[in-house]
């Protein structure tokens, strides 16, 4: 175990914010730094970000929060977690992207993977990926940029351009281009990793017309990848865990045995069940996916992800006007006395598990005279709760497995009311741990077994202590009545784009 002054750190690259958290051995987090970046919209459903603008902001939190320091402060090992499947291509001589990232929001080519399905690859894909052929991962978004921006197919087949989900391009700044790698839990989001051999799949980069050459080095989640260029921060600390912020979340929260199962309520809610060493097909819409890779041995995972979650909040302050910041909405939504018959289902990019619905579209239901700002804000809670429970159905049906215990985190799970109803809703205990970086502190672990730092994964299970605990209260004929109602909902929003285009 590391001494009182040596830390790890551990670099949270989001959906709309960048961090940096600084972690002892005891697994708190004793420094934080964040800074939001500039979300662009060009049309509807597309989403981008700037990568350039992640990297700036990235690099401006981790020096905000090594000041934080105490002089004399030793960083051992750095950790990556990241939005996972947003593709970023850049040129491997002057190392600026060809095009805005392309965000795992985004939902420009739709189409495209209606022309895969309608060409019979979702068996493929599936039985070789674990996942849904969906706008969602990455392979879609890499085949747009090098046929839509001039030139970039051609220098692709020259070996001259570079792809990467966010830790890619994170590794490759930190280094100073000196590697090109990403880990095995973000490979596996791409739509072109084959998740039971573990490698890239020649086959799937035929299909969609992808050059190998774009590709970078697939490596375990704990291990030694390169040191920090000395030159960005004055130390030279080794970068030595890397995940996907769900998978990382997931490891932080310490759901190590099969059957364990975790939500993060962030901008989306992602719900990750463990299902061990053999990477279980799912029959109802979910996908497979691997949770982390230590040593040589891989466990994978069910997940189910809904895309927007803690969004819709978002939308509420930003969109409508309806409250001021985003902890207002617990206040507001507590002075309904129920829903008062109003669902809303916020599928603004669509729907993701177990619908898979591109055309979606958000919806709010059931309104009358007696509607009140506070059943809309009541309304959108309930929402993130729902769409937990559509994906823990389908969890149940796949893996035959008992819900008893949901552990939660990200932004969201602070809200009481919402865990409450959650709790109700799924007929299960949900426990929130005291520390919610749950997703730093995957990467953090991963970094810290790498380089021992920490001794072994049995040394970190003290580090998770829990917080609350919420029951279910709910009877259930009143749980059945409210879920029925938000499946009539989901079904009204269901291609409401393709269907009125």
């Amino acid at each position: 175990m590391a001494d009182r002054t040596s830390f790890l750190l551990a670099l949270d690259q989001g959906t709309t914010s960048s961090r940096a958290l600084v972690i002892n051995a005891k697994g708190q987090v004793v420094a934080m730094a964040q800074q939001e970046f500039r979300q662009h919209f060009p049309q509807p459903s597309w989403v981008e970000h700037d990568a350039e603008d992640i990297w700036n902001s990235q690099v401006a939190v981790v020096r905000e929060v090594m000041q934080k320091l105490d002089a004399g402060s030793t960083i051992e090992a750095l950790g990556i977690t990241n939005q996972r499947e947003t593709t970023v291509i850049w040129d491997r001589k002057t190392g600026r992207p060809i095009h805005h990232a392309i965000v795992w929001q985004d939902r420009r080519t739709a189409g495209l993977c209606e022309q895969w399905k309608a060409e019979g690859h979702e068996s493929l894909i599936q039985s070789k990926t674990g996942l849904v052929i969906d706008a969602y991962f990455s392979a879609s978004k890499i085949k747009w940029l090098l046929d839509n921006v001039p030139g970039a197919r051609e220098k692709a087949h020259r070996g001259e351009l570079a792809f990467g989900t966010i830790d890619s391009w994170l590794i490759w700044k930190l280094t100073a281009g000196r590697l090109h790698a990403t880990d095995i839990s973000n490979a596996s989001r791409t739509m072109l990793f084959n998740i039971r051999e573990g490698r890239w799949d020649q086959e799937l980069l035929d299909l969609f017309q992808i050059p190998a050459s774009l590709l970078p080095e697939v490596r375990s989640c704990s291990e030694v990848y390169a040191k920090i260029d000395k030159s960005l921060f004055g130390f030279e600390a080794p970068i030595a865990g890397v995940a996907g912020d769900q998978q990382a979340a997931m490891f932080g929260q310490l759901c190590l045995e099969q059957g364990m199962l975790k939500n993060t309520y962030g901008t989306g809610c992602f719900l990750m069940l463990n299902i061990g060493s053999i990477p279980i097909p799912s029959k109802n819409k979910l996908i497979t996916t691997v949770a982390w890779k230590l040593g040589d041995r891989t466990t994978y995972a069910l997940e189910g992800s809904v895309f927007i979650g803690g969004a819709i909040v978002q939308w509420l302050r930003d969109g409508l006007g309806l409250i001021q910041q985003s902890k207002d909405i617990e206040a507001l939504a507590a002075q309904a006395d129920g829903n008062g018959g109003v669902y809303f289902v916020p599928a603004f990019t669509g729907m993701g598990a177990p619908y898979w619905d591109p055309y979606a579209r958000g919806t709010i239901i059931g309104l009358t005279r007696g509607t009140k700002r506070e059943h809309i804000a009541r309304a959108a809670l309930e929402a993130i709760a729902y769409q937990t429970r559509d994906v823990v159905e389908a969890m149940r049906a796949d893996a035959g497995i008992p819900l008893k215990e949901l552990r939660v985190d990200g932004g969201a799970s602070i809200n009481s009311q919402l865990m409450q109803f959650q709790a109700d809703l799924l007929a299960a205990t949900v426990v929130r741990p005291q520390c919610l970086e749950s997703t730093a502190m995957g990467a953090a672990y991963f970094a810290g077994l790498a380089t021992g730092y920490f001794t072994n994964v049995e040394a970190l299970r003290d580090l998770w202590q829990r917080d609350a605990a919420y029951d279910s209260s709910m009877p259930e004929g009143e749980r059945a009545r409210l879920y029925k109602s938000w499946q009539s909902a989901v079904r009204h929003a269901a291609g409401w784009a393709k269907e009125n285009s």
